[in-house]
């Protein structure tokens, strides 16, 4: 656990430029969940939607790498 602590960024998900460093997804795919996510969760704030990916990269060990873009969803969803 001392090891993910000295690995992550500090976040800031007050902004709309939050960061989400490159390991947590590449940008592409990123860009894609995203969108899906907007869609399918048009109430939530992008802030908050990256506060629910971090929520899910957390309870997984900090990594979302080897989680499938639709369990992602499905784990980000229960949280929003």
């Amino acid at each position: 656990e001392n090891s993910l602590q000295k690995t992550s960024v500090p976040l800031s998900t007050n902004s709309h430029d939050a960061f989400i460093p490159p390991n947590m997804l590449n940008l592409s795919n990123f860009t894609k969940l995203m969108k899906k996510l907007q869609k399918l969760h048009p109430e939530a704030s992008r802030d908050r939607i990256v506060d629910a990916l971090l929520e899910v990269r957390k309870n997984n060990k900090g990594i979302l790498s080897g989680l499938s873009i639709s369990s992602i969803m499905e784990r980000t969803s229960v949280i929003l």
